[in-house]
């Protein structure tokens, strides 16, 4: 079975990874007791909830260009990926990551996960990155993974304080 990926699909997938990932934030900022941390995971809440608005509104703008599909660059190994990303072998988009919080987790596991989450979107950006035509949002894709690099490095940060404490 061949998957045909529309532009459109694409930016819909990111939007919900985005929401999955505020979904869990706000969750994990429900169960921590710890003021400043809470505070971060809200914060991060606001981050992806930003990330889910700057997908719709390339989206959009991809749509009121009317392009043909061909006008995309949507090389194989790029296509190879998202099949294998709809196929659920990166992650299952379908399934809902505030669930790993359905169990009482300590703050260190709530934020390797969460840095587990900021990994499969970059992984995802990357791989629709070349997709995008540079007048189309590059740029704005772009910046959203060195964003999510950051959330990275600052979830790190965090978790070895919590270690050296």
């Amino acid at each position: 079975m061949t998957l045909q990926f529309s532009i459109e699909e694409i930016f819909e997938i990111a939007e919900q990874i985005e929401r999955n990932g505020a979904k869990y934030y706000r969750k994990a900022a429900n169960q921590v007791s710890d003021q400043n941390y809470k505070l971060l995971l809200l914060d991060l809440v606001d981050m992806e909830e930003k990330h889910e608005r700057v997908f719709s509104y390339l989206k959009e703008k991809i749509a009121d260009r009317k392009l043909a599909p061909n006008q995309f660059d949507l090389n194989t190994s790029a296509i190879q990926y998202l099949r294998t990303f709809a196929d659920g072998v990166v992650f299952d988009l379908n399934t809902d990551p505030s669930e790993y919080l359905s169990t009482k987790r300590s703050l260190v596991d709530i934020l390797n996960f969460a840095i587990g989450l900021e990994k499969d979107s970059i992984v995802f950006y990357y791989g629709i990155q070349d997709l995008i035509p540079p007048d189309l949002g590059r740029d704005q894709i772009n910046a959203i993974i060195k964003e999510e690099m950051k959330h990275i490095t600052y979830l790190s940060d965090k978790i070895k304080a919590l270690r050296n404490s």
